[in-house]
Formats: structure tokens, sequence, C-alpha cells
């Protein structure tokens, strides 16, 4: 069997090339690693018990049903784009009984949720629709698993 010496073939450029490239790749990998274990302390479900999360249970007049969807419509969006701890407010309503809406809301915490009630469009929308609503339940929760695809 013949060997052949390859080593002769490659320049020592090559090789120092070839050995930094290499180290820096393992830095690099190691650094990331470093990167995600401090970044994130907490666990997803850790993360989440933190979280407030409520269902609120309406009813609303049916001749205001269109008014109160619009002011509704304001506020959520309001309040996810300049509130950061109002993680999700998403609002439904029965198929069969539009007048009943449920409305799904997702806070960071406690202190953003009380943050929330002080804010100028919580309170419009509180006194805007105060004669819109006819019945209001609302249901503290313990947040299980709070699954969601990562928007692109």
């Amino acid at each position: 069997m013949k060997v052949v010496d390859l080593t002769s073939k490659i320049s020592t450029k090559q090789i120092l090339y070839a050995r930094l490239t290499a180290w820096g790749s393992g830095l690099l990998s190691a650094l990331l690693i470093f990167m995600l274990s401090v970044s994130a302390p907490q666990s997803a479900a850790a993360q989440d018990k933190n979280k407030v999360v409520r269902i609120a249970k309406l009813q609303i007049d049916s001749a205001q049903l269109n008014n109160y969807m619009a002011v509704l419509k304001e506020h959520a969006e309001t309040a996810v784009r300049v509130e950061p701890g109002v993680l999700t407010l998403y609002a439904v309503s029965e198929k069969n009984n539009p007048t009943h809406i449920t409305v799904f809301e997702i806070y960071a915490d406690a202190a953003a949720y009380q943050a929330h009630l002080q804010t100028p469009h919580f309170k419009k929308y509180k006194s805007t629709t105060k004669d819109m609503v006819k019945s209001l339940e609302l249901v503290e929760t313990t947040p299980i698993v709070l699954a969601a695809k990562p928007r692109l």
C-alpha cells in the first residue's frame, strides 16, 4: 500500500486558516450557548406562571353590538400597540349568539395588568361601553400551557 503525503501540497497559510476557522467556530458556538443560558434564566413554564391570564365574558346590548365591537377593536389594538405588558387581547363572539363576547387577555405580570387598568384608552373603553354591556364576568385563571407559533 502506498502512503501519500498530502501536507506537502497544502500551504502553511491554508493550514493556519483552517485552524483559525475551526477555533473561531468553536468559540462562536460556546459564546452562543453562553448567551442563551444567560438570557433565558427562567424556563418557559416559570415565565408563564408570572403572566396574568384573564377571561372576560360579556353580554352586549344587541342594539349597540356594532358600536361595541368598534370600541373594543380600537381599545385592544391600542393596548397591544402601546403597552409592552399587554401581550395578548383576543376577542371573539359566539357564532350562534353574537352578543355573547369572550375576551382572552394575557399580561406580562400583575404590575402590567394594574398599569393597563390606569391607561387613558382603558378608561375611555370602560366609560364608552358602560351602557352597552349588559353583563360582565371576569374569570381569573392559572396558565397551564400558553403555546403559539412565533410571528415572522
